[in-house]
């Protein structure tokens, strides 16, 4: 079974826009455990943009599902995640002047600062996992900084299967996430999937080998207007597992 884990940020992005204290992403976070999610995800920016401190500490003390708490590889996040004590923290990049996360860590370029924040919160006994792109050297580099999962920035492969005509080109665009998962899973990796995901694409994820979890937010929240958060929690997780929806390639 794939993992869903449902970002809350874009329920505190609503609040934040008119600077009023609902719709409350806490609260939220309730539905979507009513809905089937597996875990809460939220992305604490340096900014606090849309999720707060409050916000992550109350998600963390009501949630009864484990808490995926995104930060950047700075030392005022490390050490907010090491008093929160979430059950997984996940490294990725961040600049302040974009809409949403852009792209993978280079993990190479930024290796001992990594590899030092894997091993403290690891040693803290919380989940370490970074947010790379499909690529076999960022897998590699993952790999030998301890940490015990990825996440794959899947905005790429979405962009190219949603401009796909034939399904000939949706498969070949999903051959590199399928191989960087292989290649994650060989190396001891978990195998988690966000960014981009929506109901039109996410069902692909069913064709990945060791996919283990999607972390989904944007796509929910928006279908959230249509038909209320529960359901569009519980549709997207049979779009990963229900064999009914697993896509034909002939």
């Amino acid at each position: 079974m794939i993992r869903l884990g449902v970002n809350v940020d874009h329920v505190a992005t609503v609040r934040q826009a008119r600077g009023e204290t609902y719709p409350s992403p806490v609260q939220a976070a309730a539905l979507c455990e009513t809905g089937g999610a597996d875990n809460i995800t939220c992305h604490l920016r340096e900014d606090r943009r849309h999720i707060n401190d409050s916000d992550a500490s109350l998600l963390k003390a009501t949630i009864n599902i484990p808490l995926n708490f995104e930060i950047a590889c700075t030392s005022e996040m490390l050490a907010f995640a090491l008093k929160l004590k979430p059950h997984s923290v996940t490294l990725v990049p961040e600049k302040r002047e974009e809409r949403t996360t852009e792209g993978g860590l280079n993990v190479s370029a930024n290796f001992d600062l990594i590899a030092k924040h894997v091993e403290t919160l690891q040693n803290a006994g919380i989940l370490a996992c970074l947010f790379i792109e499909s690529e076999s050297n960022a897998v590699k580099f993952a790999a030998k900084t301890g940490a015990k999962a990825v996440e794959f920035h899947t905005g790429k492969f979405c962009k190219q299967l949603d401009h796909a005509t034939t399904t000939k080109d949706r498969f070949a665009a999903l051959q590199p996430v399928k191989s960087a998962s292989i290649l994650a899973h060989e190396l001891g990796l978990q195998c988690h999937f966000g960014h981009g995901l929506h109901y039109g694409n996410a069902n692909w994820l069913q064709l990945v080998d060791f996919a283990e979890e999607a972390n989904i937010g944007h796509s929910i929240v928006a279908r959230a207007i249509f038909c209320g958060l529960e359901k569009a929690v519980t549709d997207m997780k049979s779009l990963l597992n229900d064999p009914k929806f697993r896509p034909y390639i002939g």
